[in-house]
Protein backbone atom coordinates (compact mmCIF):
# COMPACT_ATOMS: atom_id res chain seq x y z
CA UNK A 1 0.00 0.00 0.00
CA UNK A 2 1.26 3.12 -0.58
CA UNK A 3 -1.39 5.33 0.58
CA UNK A 4 0.68 7.00 3.56
CA UNK A 5 2.18 10.72 2.98
CA UNK A 6 6.21 9.44 2.09
CA UNK A 7 8.24 11.02 5.42
CA UNK A 8 11.82 9.97 3.82
CA UNK A 9 14.58 12.93 4.52
CA UNK A 10 16.68 13.66 1.37
CA UNK A 11 19.21 15.54 3.44
CA UNK A 12 21.39 17.62 0.59
CA UNK A 13 17.86 19.39 -0.06
CA UNK A 14 16.65 20.03 3.47
CA UNK A 15 19.90 21.65 4.05
CA UNK A 16 19.34 24.31 1.38
CA UNK A 17 15.31 24.69 2.88
CA UNK A 18 16.99 25.21 6.26
CA UNK A 19 18.72 28.02 5.24
CA UNK A 20 16.23 29.20 3.02
CA UNK A 21 13.85 29.45 5.71
CA UNK A 22 16.70 30.99 7.75
CA UNK A 23 16.73 33.74 5.11
CA UNK A 24 13.47 34.36 4.69
CA UNK A 25 12.49 34.36 8.54
CA UNK A 26 10.21 31.45 8.15
CA UNK A 27 8.72 29.38 11.07
CA UNK A 28 6.28 26.36 10.53
CA UNK A 29 3.33 26.11 12.73
CA UNK A 30 2.96 22.11 13.69
CA UNK A 31 -0.48 20.17 13.34
CA UNK A 32 -1.13 20.63 17.50
CA UNK A 33 -0.99 24.57 16.96
CA UNK A 34 -3.73 24.70 14.33
CA UNK A 35 -5.55 22.66 16.40
CA UNK A 36 -5.19 24.59 19.19
CA UNK A 37 -3.71 27.81 19.22
CA UNK A 38 -3.01 28.30 22.74
CA UNK A 39 0.71 25.55 22.00
CA UNK A 40 1.65 28.96 19.28
CA UNK A 41 4.97 30.84 21.00
CA UNK A 42 4.21 34.21 22.47
CA UNK A 43 7.04 35.49 20.14
CA UNK A 44 5.09 34.40 16.98
CA UNK A 45 1.95 36.16 18.78
CA UNK A 46 3.47 39.23 19.07
CA UNK A 47 4.85 38.99 15.56
CA UNK A 48 1.55 39.00 14.58
CA UNK A 49 -0.10 41.89 16.15
CA UNK A 50 1.28 44.05 13.42
CA UNK A 51 -0.36 41.43 10.35
CA UNK A 52 -2.89 41.69 8.18
CA UNK A 53 -4.98 38.31 7.37
CA UNK A 54 -3.92 38.53 3.96
CA UNK A 55 -0.54 39.68 4.30
CA UNK A 56 2.32 37.96 2.17
CA UNK A 57 4.19 37.49 5.71
CA UNK A 58 5.45 34.34 6.43
CA UNK A 59 4.15 34.89 9.69
CA UNK A 60 0.60 34.26 8.69
CA UNK A 61 1.39 29.92 8.50
CA UNK A 62 -0.04 30.18 12.45
CA UNK A 63 -3.51 31.88 10.99
CA UNK A 64 -3.99 28.65 8.99
CA UNK A 65 -6.17 27.48 11.92
CA UNK A 66 -10.30 27.57 12.46
CA UNK A 67 -9.31 29.24 15.49
CA UNK A 68 -8.83 33.26 14.28
CA UNK A 69 -10.03 36.26 15.67
CA UNK A 70 -12.50 37.67 12.93
CA UNK A 71 -10.83 40.81 12.37
CA UNK A 72 -8.92 41.69 9.55
CA UNK A 73 -5.50 42.72 10.99
CA UNK A 74 -3.57 42.44 14.20
CA UNK A 75 -5.87 39.86 15.38
CA UNK A 76 -5.44 37.05 18.14
CA UNK A 77 -6.91 33.09 18.76
CA UNK A 78 -10.05 32.24 19.85
CA UNK A 79 -12.40 29.64 19.68
CA UNK A 80 -13.46 28.22 16.13
CA UNK A 81 -15.61 30.80 13.70
CA UNK A 82 -18.82 29.24 13.78
CA UNK A 83 -22.30 30.08 13.42
CA UNK A 84 -25.84 28.33 14.26
CA UNK A 85 -28.56 29.01 11.44
CA UNK A 86 -31.89 29.94 12.85
CA UNK A 87 -35.32 27.56 11.20
CA UNK A 88 -36.92 31.18 9.96
CA UNK A 89 -33.84 30.98 7.33
CA UNK A 90 -33.60 26.86 7.00
CA UNK A 91 -36.96 26.14 7.24
CA UNK A 92 -36.47 22.84 9.78
CA UNK A 93 -36.05 22.03 13.44
CA UNK A 94 -32.82 20.56 13.13
CA UNK A 95 -29.84 22.61 14.22
CA UNK A 96 -27.87 23.16 11.48
CA UNK A 97 -24.19 24.65 12.26
CA UNK A 98 -21.47 26.22 10.36
CA UNK A 99 -17.63 26.64 10.50
CA UNK A 100 -16.96 29.76 8.95
CA UNK A 101 -13.85 29.54 6.41
CA UNK A 102 -13.66 33.45 5.71
CA UNK A 103 -11.58 34.13 8.47
CA UNK A 104 -8.42 32.19 6.96
CA UNK A 105 -5.79 34.25 4.87
CA UNK A 106 -7.21 33.78 1.28
CA UNK A 107 -10.38 33.75 2.50
CA UNK A 108 -10.93 30.33 2.18
CA UNK A 109 -10.17 26.87 4.17
CA UNK A 110 -8.33 25.73 1.17
CA UNK A 111 -5.03 26.97 2.44
CA UNK A 112 -4.56 24.44 4.72
CA UNK A 113 -5.17 21.65 2.67
CA UNK A 114 -2.54 23.06 0.87
CA UNK A 115 -0.54 23.44 3.87
CA UNK A 116 -0.60 19.91 4.14
CA UNK A 117 0.77 18.67 0.74
CA UNK A 118 3.36 21.04 0.72
CA UNK A 119 5.05 21.27 4.51
CA UNK A 120 5.51 17.31 4.41
CA UNK A 121 7.34 17.46 1.32
CA UNK A 122 9.52 20.89 2.71
CA UNK A 123 10.59 19.43 5.43
CA UNK A 124 11.66 16.23 4.37
CA UNK A 125 13.64 17.94 2.04
CA UNK A 126 11.68 16.35 -0.51
CA UNK A 127 10.66 19.27 -2.41
CA UNK A 128 13.59 22.36 -2.91
CA UNK A 129 12.31 25.90 -2.38
CA UNK A 130 15.46 26.80 -3.95
CA UNK A 131 15.34 25.45 -7.34
CA UNK A 132 11.72 23.79 -7.96
CA UNK A 133 8.76 25.10 -8.51
CA UNK A 134 5.17 24.02 -6.73
CA UNK A 135 2.21 23.02 -8.93
CA UNK A 136 -1.16 24.03 -7.56
CA UNK A 137 -3.90 22.49 -10.08
CA UNK A 138 -7.14 23.41 -8.88
CA UNK A 139 -10.78 24.54 -9.72
CA UNK A 140 -10.15 27.70 -7.57
CA UNK A 141 -9.51 28.13 -3.77
CA UNK A 142 -6.52 25.34 -3.39
CA UNK A 143 -4.25 26.99 -6.04
CA UNK A 144 -4.93 30.19 -4.80
CA UNK A 145 -4.15 28.85 -0.86
CA UNK A 146 -0.95 26.95 -2.98
CA UNK A 147 0.37 30.02 -4.25
CA UNK A 148 -0.09 31.77 -1.30
CA UNK A 149 1.85 28.81 1.10
CA UNK A 150 4.37 28.66 -1.87
CA UNK A 151 5.13 32.73 -1.48
CA UNK A 152 5.06 32.72 2.89
CA UNK A 153 7.60 29.85 2.06
CA UNK A 154 9.47 31.50 -0.34
CA UNK A 155 9.22 28.97 -2.95
CA UNK A 156 8.08 29.83 -6.84
CA UNK A 157 4.81 28.70 -7.83
CA UNK A 158 2.12 27.51 -10.97
CA UNK A 159 -1.54 27.93 -10.63
CA UNK A 160 -3.84 25.95 -12.74
CA UNK A 161 -7.59 26.98 -12.71
CA UNK A 162 -10.18 26.82 -15.29
CA UNK A 163 -10.61 29.86 -17.01
CA UNK A 164 -14.44 29.86 -16.34
CA UNK A 165 -13.63 30.96 -12.72
CA UNK A 166 -14.27 33.99 -11.03
CA UNK A 167 -12.57 37.31 -11.89
CA UNK A 168 -11.55 37.91 -8.23
CA UNK A 169 -9.62 34.96 -8.19
CA UNK A 170 -7.46 35.14 -11.45
CA UNK A 171 -6.93 39.37 -9.79
CA UNK A 172 -5.43 37.74 -6.77
CA UNK A 173 -3.55 35.23 -8.08
CA UNK A 174 -1.84 37.27 -10.97
CA UNK A 175 -0.12 39.19 -7.72
CA UNK A 176 0.82 35.94 -6.16
CA UNK A 177 1.63 33.31 -8.03
CA UNK A 178 4.61 33.29 -10.55
CA UNK A 179 2.78 31.53 -13.50
CA UNK A 180 -0.96 31.56 -13.58
CA UNK A 181 -2.22 29.27 -16.56
CA UNK A 182 -6.20 28.86 -17.27
CA UNK A 183 -7.08 25.88 -18.58
CA UNK A 184 -10.23 25.40 -20.56
CA UNK A 185 -14.13 25.17 -19.55
CA UNK A 186 -15.16 26.05 -15.72
CA UNK A 187 -15.92 24.29 -12.36
CA UNK A 188 -16.77 20.47 -13.83
CA UNK A 189 -13.14 20.20 -16.51
CA UNK A 190 -11.22 19.09 -14.15
CA UNK A 191 -9.84 16.27 -16.51
CA UNK A 192 -8.28 19.53 -18.51
CA UNK A 193 -6.29 20.24 -15.88
CA UNK A 194 -5.18 16.45 -15.31
CA UNK A 195 -3.77 17.13 -18.86
CA UNK A 196 -2.15 20.43 -17.81
CA UNK A 197 0.05 18.51 -15.19
CA UNK A 198 1.14 15.94 -18.10
CA UNK A 199 1.98 18.77 -19.94
CA UNK A 200 4.16 20.48 -17.68
CA UNK A 201 5.92 16.76 -16.29
CA UNK A 202 6.78 16.08 -19.88
CA UNK A 203 8.15 19.73 -20.28
CA UNK A 204 11.82 19.37 -18.37
CA UNK A 205 10.91 21.89 -15.93
CA UNK A 206 11.92 20.94 -12.21
CA UNK A 207 8.51 20.88 -10.25
CA UNK A 208 6.12 19.32 -7.66
CA UNK A 209 2.92 18.33 -8.56
CA UNK A 210 0.66 19.22 -5.96
CA UNK A 211 -2.38 17.31 -6.96
CA UNK A 212 -5.14 17.89 -4.03
CA UNK A 213 -7.41 15.38 -5.76
CA UNK A 214 -4.87 12.53 -4.60
CA UNK A 215 -2.91 14.08 -1.88
CA UNK A 216 -3.03 12.45 1.03
CA UNK A 217 -1.57 15.70 2.92
CA UNK A 218 -4.90 17.42 1.57
CA UNK A 219 -6.86 14.45 3.25
CA UNK A 220 -4.61 14.46 6.69
CA UNK A 221 -5.02 18.23 7.29
CA UNK A 222 -8.93 18.56 7.05
CA UNK A 223 -9.26 14.97 8.93
CA UNK A 224 -6.98 16.22 11.54
CA UNK A 225 -7.27 20.38 11.64
CA UNK A 226 -11.06 20.48 10.77
CA UNK A 227 -12.18 17.30 12.56
CA UNK A 228 -11.02 18.85 15.84
CA UNK A 229 -12.46 21.96 14.79
CA UNK A 230 -15.89 20.41 14.38
CA UNK A 231 -15.50 18.58 17.61
CA UNK A 232 -14.83 21.88 19.56
CA UNK A 233 -17.98 23.66 17.95
CA UNK A 234 -20.03 20.68 18.64
CA UNK A 235 -19.11 20.29 22.00
CA UNK A 236 -19.77 24.23 22.94
CA UNK A 237 -23.07 24.08 21.50
CA UNK A 238 -24.42 20.64 22.31
CA UNK A 239 -26.95 20.66 25.14
CA UNK A 240 -27.31 17.66 27.29
CA UNK A 241 -30.33 16.17 24.93
CA UNK A 242 -28.54 16.97 21.95
CA UNK A 243 -27.14 14.69 19.21
CA UNK A 244 -24.64 14.99 16.63
CA UNK A 245 -26.57 13.51 13.37
CA UNK A 246 -23.84 13.99 10.70
CA UNK A 247 -21.81 16.74 8.50
CA UNK A 248 -22.40 17.32 5.21
CA UNK A 249 -19.65 18.67 2.65
CA UNK A 250 -19.64 18.99 -1.08
CA UNK A 251 -17.09 16.30 -2.45
CA UNK A 252 -14.62 19.05 -4.18
CA UNK A 253 -11.37 17.38 -3.65
CA UNK A 254 -12.65 15.10 -0.96
CA UNK A 255 -10.07 16.90 1.53
CA UNK A 256 -13.10 18.77 3.75
CA UNK A 257 -15.33 15.67 3.75
CA UNK A 258 -12.48 13.79 5.24
CA UNK A 259 -13.47 15.28 8.60
CA UNK A 260 -16.70 13.56 8.37
CA UNK A 261 -14.36 10.45 9.40
CA UNK A 262 -12.87 11.88 12.17
CA UNK A 263 -16.38 12.78 13.46
CA UNK A 264 -17.40 8.99 12.95
CA UNK A 265 -14.66 7.90 14.83
CA UNK A 266 -15.56 10.39 18.22
CA UNK A 267 -19.56 9.41 16.90
CA UNK A 268 -19.96 6.09 15.44
CA UNK A 269 -23.55 6.85 15.16
CA UNK A 270 -22.83 9.96 12.76
CA UNK A 271 -23.19 10.34 9.11
CA UNK A 272 -21.30 11.42 6.07
CA UNK A 273 -23.26 13.32 3.51
CA UNK A 274 -21.32 14.05 0.13
CA UNK A 275 -22.99 16.44 -2.22
CA UNK A 276 -22.22 17.45 -5.82
CA UNK A 277 -23.96 19.62 -8.14
CA UNK A 278 -27.65 18.31 -9.79
CA UNK A 279 -25.94 19.41 -12.92
CA UNK A 280 -23.06 17.45 -13.07
CA UNK A 281 -24.43 14.15 -10.85
CA UNK A 282 -21.42 12.14 -11.03
CA UNK A 283 -21.84 10.18 -7.78
CA UNK A 284 -25.28 10.56 -7.74
CA UNK A 285 -25.87 8.71 -11.45
CA UNK A 286 -22.30 8.38 -12.54
CA UNK A 287 -23.38 11.54 -14.95
CA UNK A 288 -21.58 14.25 -16.15
CA UNK A 289 -22.12 18.06 -17.23
CA UNK A 290 -21.48 21.71 -16.41
CA UNK A 291 -22.27 23.58 -13.53
CA UNK A 292 -22.12 27.48 -11.28
CA UNK A 293 -21.13 26.13 -8.10
CA UNK A 294 -17.57 27.39 -7.95
CA UNK A 295 -15.19 25.30 -5.93
CA UNK A 296 -16.82 21.86 -6.08
CA UNK A 297 -15.01 20.29 -9.27
CA UNK A 298 -16.37 16.81 -10.59
CA UNK A 299 -16.93 14.29 -13.10
CA UNK A 300 -14.83 11.97 -11.74
CA UNK A 301 -14.56 10.66 -7.83
CA UNK A 302 -11.16 11.93 -6.23
CA UNK A 303 -8.73 9.58 -5.29
CA UNK A 304 -8.52 10.68 -1.53
CA UNK A 305 -12.27 9.91 -1.29
CA UNK A 306 -13.20 7.64 1.30
CA UNK A 307 -16.56 6.25 -0.43
CA UNK A 308 -16.56 3.16 2.02
CA UNK A 309 -17.32 5.61 4.94
CA UNK A 310 -19.94 7.78 2.93
CA UNK A 311 -23.99 7.48 4.08
CA UNK A 312 -25.67 9.54 1.51
CA UNK A 313 -25.35 11.59 -2.12
CA UNK A 314 -27.25 14.74 -2.24
CA UNK A 315 -26.93 16.60 -5.53
CA UNK A 316 -27.56 20.18 -5.32
CA UNK A 317 -29.49 22.73 -7.91
CA UNK A 318 -27.11 25.66 -8.79
CA UNK A 319 -30.33 27.65 -9.66
CA UNK A 320 -31.47 27.24 -6.03
CA UNK A 321 -27.32 28.41 -5.03
CA UNK A 322 -27.05 31.38 -7.21
CA UNK A 323 -30.44 32.67 -7.00
CA UNK A 324 -29.44 32.40 -2.79
CA UNK A 325 -26.50 34.39 -3.15
CA UNK A 326 -28.72 37.18 -4.51
CA UNK A 327 -31.20 36.59 -1.73
CA UNK A 328 -28.27 36.41 0.92
CA UNK A 329 -26.58 39.82 -0.47
CA UNK A 330 -29.44 42.13 -2.29
CA UNK A 331 -31.06 44.78 0.01
CA UNK A 332 -34.22 43.64 -1.69
CA UNK A 333 -33.83 40.11 -0.46
CA UNK A 334 -32.22 41.02 3.19
CA UNK A 335 -34.87 43.25 4.12
CA UNK A 336 -37.22 40.23 2.88
CA UNK A 337 -35.76 37.86 5.11
CA UNK A 338 -36.24 40.50 7.99
CA UNK A 339 -39.74 40.52 7.36
CA UNK A 340 -40.12 36.52 7.85
CA UNK A 341 -38.41 37.02 10.86
CA UNK A 342 -35.11 36.00 9.85
CA UNK A 343 -32.73 37.66 13.10
CA UNK A 344 -30.55 41.13 11.80
CA UNK A 345 -27.65 39.48 13.37
CA UNK A 346 -27.72 36.55 10.96
CA UNK A 347 -28.72 38.50 7.91
CA UNK A 348 -25.70 41.18 8.30
CA UNK A 349 -23.48 37.58 8.24
CA UNK A 350 -25.28 36.08 5.22
CA UNK A 351 -21.80 37.23 2.83
CA UNK A 352 -19.95 34.45 4.79
CA UNK A 353 -21.94 32.08 2.83
CA UNK A 354 -20.02 31.37 -0.84
CA UNK A 355 -21.72 29.38 -3.45
CA UNK A 356 -19.82 25.96 -2.52
CA UNK A 357 -20.72 26.98 1.17
CA UNK A 358 -25.25 28.06 0.15
CA UNK A 359 -24.51 24.63 -1.29
CA UNK A 360 -23.64 22.80 1.80
CA UNK A 361 -25.90 24.50 4.15
CA UNK A 362 -29.20 23.21 1.72
CA UNK A 363 -27.30 19.63 1.66
CA UNK A 364 -27.73 19.77 5.51
CA UNK A 365 -31.59 20.41 5.11
CA UNK A 366 -31.61 18.16 2.15
CA UNK A 367 -30.23 15.80 5.13
CA UNK A 368 -32.12 16.36 7.75
CA UNK A 369 -35.40 16.64 5.83
CA UNK A 370 -34.87 12.89 5.07
CA UNK A 371 -33.99 11.49 8.33
CA UNK A 372 -37.04 13.48 10.15
CA UNK A 373 -34.72 15.68 11.94
CA UNK A 374 -36.03 17.72 15.08
CA UNK A 375 -34.79 20.39 17.50
CA UNK A 376 -32.38 18.52 19.37
CA UNK A 377 -30.42 16.83 16.36
CA UNK A 378 -27.68 18.67 15.36
CA UNK A 379 -26.08 18.67 11.66
CA UNK A 380 -22.22 20.65 10.82
CA UNK A 381 -21.22 21.85 7.57
CA UNK A 382 -19.04 24.15 6.26
CA UNK A 383 -18.53 27.49 4.52
CA UNK A 384 -15.54 27.24 2.50
CA UNK A 385 -15.39 30.21 1.81
CA UNK A 386 -17.65 33.82 1.73
CA UNK A 387 -18.78 35.88 -1.10
CA UNK A 388 -15.87 38.36 -0.98
CA UNK A 389 -14.83 35.72 -3.76
CA UNK A 390 -18.36 36.05 -6.19
CA UNK A 391 -19.11 39.47 -5.89
CA UNK A 392 -18.45 40.05 -9.78
CA UNK A 393 -21.14 36.93 -9.97
CA UNK A 394 -23.71 39.53 -8.47
CA UNK A 395 -22.69 42.20 -11.48
CA UNK A 396 -23.09 39.64 -13.47
CA UNK A 397 -26.61 38.72 -12.41
CA UNK A 398 -27.40 42.33 -12.11
CA UNK A 399 -26.27 42.84 -15.67
CA UNK A 400 -27.90 39.56 -16.86
CA UNK A 401 -31.54 39.91 -15.24
CA UNK A 402 -31.81 43.63 -13.74
CA UNK A 403 -32.85 44.49 -10.00
CA UNK A 404 -33.64 42.33 -7.43
CA UNK A 405 -37.08 42.44 -6.77
CA UNK A 406 -39.00 41.52 -3.32
CA UNK A 407 -40.84 39.42 -5.68
CA UNK A 408 -37.66 37.78 -7.00
CA UNK A 409 -36.75 37.48 -3.13
CA UNK A 410 -40.33 36.07 -1.79
CA UNK A 411 -40.13 33.06 -4.75
CA UNK A 412 -36.59 32.17 -3.99
CA UNK A 413 -37.11 31.73 -0.26
CA UNK A 414 -40.14 30.15 -0.99
CA UNK A 415 -38.96 27.57 -3.57
CA UNK A 416 -34.96 26.94 -2.68
CA UNK A 417 -35.08 27.36 1.29
CA UNK A 418 -38.18 26.27 2.66
CA UNK A 419 -39.36 24.64 -0.44
CA UNK A 420 -35.93 22.24 -0.19
CA UNK A 421 -37.34 18.90 -0.73
CA UNK A 422 -35.59 15.52 -0.45
CA UNK A 423 -35.21 14.78 -4.37
CA UNK A 424 -32.03 13.83 -6.13
CA UNK A 425 -30.72 12.35 -2.86
CA UNK A 426 -29.27 8.85 -2.42
CA UNK A 427 -28.91 7.12 0.70
CA UNK A 428 -26.45 4.43 -0.04
CA UNK A 429 -25.77 1.05 0.38
CA UNK A 430 -22.80 -1.05 0.93
CA UNK A 431 -23.20 -1.65 -3.08
CA UNK A 432 -23.88 1.68 -3.71
CA UNK A 433 -20.56 2.76 -1.90
CA UNK A 434 -18.85 0.17 -3.99
CA UNK A 435 -20.20 1.31 -7.29
CA UNK A 436 -18.78 4.81 -6.33
CA UNK A 437 -15.64 3.61 -5.53
CA UNK A 438 -14.98 1.62 -9.00
CA UNK A 439 -15.78 4.85 -10.89
CA UNK A 440 -11.94 6.01 -9.56
CA UNK A 441 -10.51 2.98 -11.54
CA UNK A 442 -11.35 4.83 -14.84
CA UNK A 443 -9.44 7.99 -14.11
CA UNK A 444 -6.90 7.19 -11.74
CA UNK A 445 -5.69 3.58 -12.84
CA UNK A 446 -6.73 4.09 -16.53
CA UNK A 447 -6.08 7.76 -17.16
CA UNK A 448 -3.30 8.89 -14.13
CA UNK A 449 -1.18 6.23 -13.66
CA UNK A 450 -2.23 4.34 -10.28
CA UNK A 451 -1.86 0.91 -9.79
CA UNK A 452 -4.90 -1.49 -9.73
CA UNK A 453 -3.40 -3.12 -6.70
CA UNK A 454 -4.00 0.01 -4.82
CA UNK A 455 -7.14 0.64 -5.94
CA UNK A 456 -8.09 -2.84 -4.55
CA UNK A 457 -6.20 -2.34 -1.35
CA UNK A 458 -8.20 1.22 -0.87
CA UNK A 459 -11.21 -1.17 -0.56
CA UNK A 460 -10.44 -4.23 0.93
CA UNK A 461 -7.71 -3.10 3.76
CA UNK A 462 -9.03 -2.34 6.56
CA UNK A 463 -6.37 -0.27 7.88
CA UNK A 464 -5.64 1.84 4.05
CA UNK A 465 -7.36 5.19 5.65
CA UNK A 466 -6.46 5.04 9.54
CA UNK A 467 -2.34 4.56 8.24
CA UNK A 468 -2.07 8.18 6.92
CA UNK A 469 -4.98 9.67 10.07
CA UNK A 470 -1.81 8.42 12.28
CA UNK A 471 0.90 10.23 10.11
CA UNK A 472 0.11 14.25 12.15
CA UNK A 473 2.54 13.36 14.84
CA UNK A 474 5.47 12.03 12.65
CA UNK A 475 5.09 15.28 10.76
CA UNK A 476 5.10 17.47 14.08
CA UNK A 477 8.23 15.92 14.71
CA UNK A 478 9.73 16.82 11.59
CA UNK A 479 8.57 19.97 11.71
CA UNK A 480 9.84 20.74 15.46
CA UNK A 481 13.17 19.54 14.02
CA UNK A 482 12.65 22.06 10.82
CA UNK A 483 12.61 24.59 12.97
CA UNK A 484 15.04 23.61 15.83
CA UNK A 485 17.41 23.83 12.50
CA UNK A 486 16.25 26.76 11.52
CA UNK A 487 17.13 28.55 14.71
CA UNK A 488 14.85 31.04 14.87
CA UNK A 489 12.81 29.80 17.93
Amino acid sequence: MSNKIDLTVKKDRLERAVKRAKEQNIIIPTFAQMKNPALIPDKVKNDLKGVGLWDIAPRNLFRITWHNEPVVKGGGFGGVNYLELPSSLTGIKARIIVLVGKWFPTGAHKVGAAFGCLVPRLVTGQFDPTSQKAVWPSTGNFCRGGAYDSKLLACESIAILPEGMSKERFDWLAKVSGEVIATPGSESNVKEIFDKCWELRKSGQDLMIFNQFEEYGNYLWHYEVTGHAMEEVLKKVMGPKDQYRGMASATGSAGTIASGDYMKQVFPTSKIVASEALQCPTLLENGFGSHRIEGIGDKHVPWIHNSKNTDMVVAIDDEAVVNLSRLFNEPEGRKYLAKKGVPEAIISQLDLLGFSGISNVLSAIKFAKYYELGETDIVLTILTDSMELYGSRLVEMHQEFGEYSTSDAAEHFARYLMGQSIDNLTELTYADRRKIHNLKYFTWVEQQGKEYQEIMDMWYEQDYWTAVQKQANEIDELINEFNDRVGLL
